[in-house]
């Protein structure tokens, strides 16, 4: 059986020659930040990677925001990513957007903020592509595919591919009672070793091996 790095690992692909792959980290294991909550074996890629994961993919989310950024488990995030929380909210309801409090610094009952905002989710084995926007509070499914670019706020039904700006939904990956089932099955939240046991069924598109697999396991 493959030996899988632990979720922990900054670094978790090894080149042919032996050397890091410095492009792509498991978030969990750099990312120390009061509004991240990241799952196991979530990763991010950049080709410029940075030094500060957290301010590079959500600029806006500081250590004093009330919002928080809620990251599934399994989860791929392609280059140029951006959540923008809701901490990067103005106020809209009014005569200016201005944030004049940010500047004059009087931020207890300040007019010109607007309340906290929504916690973004992001379920789990959802794939981000490449420069795609996740706006504030937004509820992305587990399973979700977001195409390259896409613009993506509001709530996203689990297991649907995304496109475009603004996001729609292209189609469902699968019929309503196969989501059902997988849902149900919840592979990601099996030990690491049964996932990779199953790996083919589970990238291979195998439902009677996977409800096997959790049967004999008592998981299903």
């Amino acid at each position: 059986m493959p030996v899988f790095p632990p979720p922990d690992t900054p670094h978790p692909i090894t080149l042919p020659d032996g050397s890091l792959h410095r492009d792509t980290v498991f978030l969990r294991a750099v990312i120390n930040h009061p509004g991240w909550v990241i799952g196991d074996y979530t990763y991010a890629s950049s080709e410029n990677p940075p030094e500060e994961w957290a301010h590079a993919l959500a600029p806006y989310l500081y250590p004093f925001s009330p919002d928080r950024l809620i990251l599934g488990k399994f989860c791929q995030i392609a280059d140029g990513v951006r959540f923008i929380t809701a901490s990067a909210n103005h106020r809209h309801d009014g005569f200016s957007s201005y944030p004049f409090a940010i500047f004059h610094r009087q931020f207890e009952n300040a007019p010109s903020l607007p309340g906290p905002g929504k916690d973004t989710r992001i379920g789990n084995d959802v794939w981000i592509g490449q420069g795609a926007r996740i706006l504030p509070g937004a509820q992305i499914g587990d399973g979700v595919i977001i195409g390259a670019g896409a613009v993506v706020g509001g709530t996203v039904a689990p297991y649907q591919v995304v496109i475009g700006n603004p996001g729609r939904v292209l189609r469902p990956r699968f019929a309503p009672e196969l989501v059902a089932r997988l849902l149900e099955l919840r592979w990601w939240d099996w030990p690491i070793a049964q996932i990779l046991e199953h790996e083919a069924a589970i990238c291979g598109g195998d439902l009677a091996a996977l409800e096997s697999a959790a049967r004999e396991s008592g998981q299903g």
